[in-house]
């Protein structure tokens, strides 16, 4: 087959692999890639057979499925349809009467340091309650709640009460701003909002309940009816008498016991719209059955989830990864985990590492952003390097969000993982649920970069833009070709979105990812190279900016970050643009200019000359969310030289973009 001539041209070349070693291959789940290989071979034998099998053996239900997939209405897929059962619990009763009923679930380490502990009889307990008091102000099977919450287990048994009622929740993240809060209440249409008074971040304390206010008197928002405001600090904050209530008043004299409530697996068991989204909000839809069996099969799978193992998910339960990975994978699998409520660098930047030591971590999952953060933070202060605690728990790193460079995933696995623990590099999306392509830690030889295969009874390729499948070591669009239980299921009130999104007819009846990606030529290992809206094509060239910025980080003496985007240019269509941190103070002047050019010709010399940025600029930090989430689409203003007229709200630092604008 002949390369399209839409390829995205792969120019990172990473030869160095780690396999994993012999006792982790004896000890894991997945033994090896002859336990990997038996699974996919199973899944293609009989494919309905094998997600049969999986949801059986995985699951409790209350009234047992007899269909497994429904193809019938293609795009909107049905899994298990005709089963019934309820996601809480499945997260907390089943684990009542056994050992892990009384096992710690939730170890919760709050902003100045104060730990908590909460076993899983516990959660059920305060679940109960919290279902109870909304079923009182009634909540009921179907309604939709707004849960604006900071991090902590107040949010986790929101979230849990709601689908312990059948409820649907839609959780918007603590440093989202009135606007965005208002536009999902009324787009679900949601009959309560779940909110605090503040949330304490960096020994700060910040506004919860008063952007909820703001939101509420936009207008639109008439459906609310409820909002329960959980009192985390003891700041007053503003009460309308007959809406609000605090938690205190709401649980007083509810019932510890409440009997979950069944529901069909495709009953929607939440609503997440998606980030960074312009214009209407985009609702994606998740069931209930689908999503629950992969977020327990992901956490036994991808992290080899052992009952004695301590887990961490870095991310904010505002996020699919804290969905998934926070408040359903984890319970539903009777582990235990930690819950951080503060920041990675306050008091210091040693505090992931403080915390690993002090609660005896053992499986860690963060996002590329916060590691390269702590990479400069530790090589700016040797007393924050991770050498200075005893990380010696740690078995299996893991690595969420965004595609993460070579350079950083040497340093994880270095400093942080003693070149014992497997990195597991995955990707997936909000709309897949649950991790689609990741090296499992007891089976897959790791390559720095690479996120290897799709885990088993997932199907990808790469196609181009009419669907066609290229040829390994051409870049082109990252597809899945067969559905699987915990996809979207549709956009919220717009299915044409969906279809037009995700299933767009030149790619034949395969979901669009959204996301560019090369199979290597030998192994067939996957790279996803970025987001196809950050494909340059300079004079002709088709390149994806993640390689770009890989290549910048391993210059790795001075720089810390680096993101690229492109901007329209006469001579040669698009120009690469560079926005960089380093590991040293901004430089201005003259001294920029020498060390601009000295990363050009570094870039030049790592992938060639045509991928050399035309523009590079140099900032303190980058242009991010709360949650580290780097905002491209404010970086491609910058580097056209626009106006920025987009919501800055959700930024942690605003300022840098006055930085950024100035070509320095």
């Amino acid at each position: 087959m002949s390369a399209s001539p839409s390829a995205i041209e792969s120019v990172l070349i990473e030869n160095r692999v780690f396999p994993p070693s012999d006792r982790m291959v004896q000890a894991a789940r997945i033994s090896g890639m002859q336990g990997y290989e038996a699974l996919r071979a199973e899944a293609d034998r009989d494919f309905d057979g094998f997600w049969a099998r999986m949801a059986r053996e995985n699951l409790q239900w209350s009234k047992p499925f007899t269909r497994v997939l429904d193809e019938s209405g293609a795009p909107f897929y049905k899994w298990f349809e005709d089963g019934e059962l309820n996601a809480s619990a499945n997260c907390l009763d089943r684990h009542m009467g056994t050992p892990v009923e009384n096992k710690t679930a939730v170890i919760f380490e709050a902003d100045d340091g104060k730990v908590t502990h909460y076993t899983y009889r516990d959660l059920l307990t305060r679940v109960s309650q919290f279902a109870n008091a909304l079923k009182a102000h009634g909540v009921n099977k179907g309604d939709r709640v707004l849960i604006y919450m900071p991090m902590g287990v107040e949010g986790l048994v929101a979230m849990q009460a709601c689908a312990r009622i059948g409820a649907t929740h839609s959780v918007v993240f603590g440093g989202f701003s009135a606007k965005a809060v208002q536009e999902r209440i009324v787009d679900a249409q949601a009959v309560a909002v779940v909110t605090a008074n503040y949330q304490v971040r960096g020994g700060k304390e910040l506004p919860l309940k008063a952007i909820v206010d703001d939101g509420l008197a936009m207008g639109g928002c008439e459906c609310v009816k409820n909002v329960f405001v959980f009192e985390r600090t003891a700041t007053a904050c503003n009460m309308v008498q007959g809406r609000d209530k605090t938690f205190a008043q709401a649980l007083q004299g509810q019932s510890s016991e409440c009997a979950p409530t069944p529901v069909g697996a495709e009953h929607p068991l939440f609503i997440l719209y998606t980030s960074g989204s312009t214009g209407k909000p985009k609702g994606v839809q998740h069931s209930t059955g689908g999503y629950l069996l992969w977020a327990r099969l992901t956490m036994q799978w991808s992290f080899d989830l052992k009952p004695e193992d301590v887990f961490w998910c870095t991310a904010d339960i505002g996020w699919v990864t804290g969905h998934t990975y926070v408040v359903y994978g984890p319970l539903a699998a009777g582990g235990t985990q930690i819950i951080f409520e503060g920041i990675p660098t306050y008091p210091h930047a040693g505090r992931f590492w403080q915390m690993i030591e002090r609660h005896k971590c053992s499986v860690f999952y963060t996002a590329p952003t916060a590691i390269r953060s702590l990479i400069k933070a530790a090589d700016s202060d040797e007393k924050v390097h991770p050498k200075n605690w005893d990380l010696s728990r740690l078995r299996v790193l893991g690595s969420v969000g965004e595609p993460i460079n070579p350079e950083a995933w040497m340093w994880y696995y270095r400093n942080v993982g003693g070149e014992r623990c497997p990195v597991v590099d995955t990707w997936w999306q909000t709309e897949t649920g649950g991790h689609i392509i990741n090296p499992l830690p007891g089976a897959t030889p790791m390559v720095p970069g690479s996120c290897t295969l799709p885990l088993p009874g997932i199907y990808t390729a790469v196609v181009d833009e009419t669907g066609q499948e290229m040829p390994n070591g051409s870049g082109g669009m990252l597809v899945i070709t067969r559905p699987w239980p915990s996809m979207i299921r549709t956009i919220w009130n717009d299915p044409e979105r969906f279809k037009k999104t995700y299933f767009p007819e030149e790619m034949r009846g395969a979901y669009l990812a959204g996301d560019g990606a090369v199979r290597d030529k030998v192994t067939g290992y996957f790279r996803v190279t970025g987001r196809i809206d950050d494909v340059l094509n300079v004079s002709g060239h088709r390149m994806g900016t993640m390689e770009i910025e890989s290549a910048l980080v391993a210059k790795s003496d001075i720089v810390a970050e680096a993101a690229v985007v492109g901007r329209p240019d006469d001579l040669t269509g698009e120009a690469i643009c560079a926005f960089v941190v380093l590991k040293r103070p901004r430089p201005m002047g003259d001294e920029a200019r020498q060390i601009a050019k000295e990363l050009r010709d570094w870039v030049a010399k790592e992938i060639g000359p045509i991928a050399k940025p035309k523009d590079i600029r140099f900032g303190d930090n980058l242009p991010k969310t709360r949650s580290g989430k780097i905002m491209r689409r404010l970086l491609r203003s910058l580097a056209k030289g626009e106006t920025i007229t987009q919501d800055t709200s959700t930024l942690e630092n605003p300022a840098i973009l006055d930085q950024l604008s100035e070509n320095n």
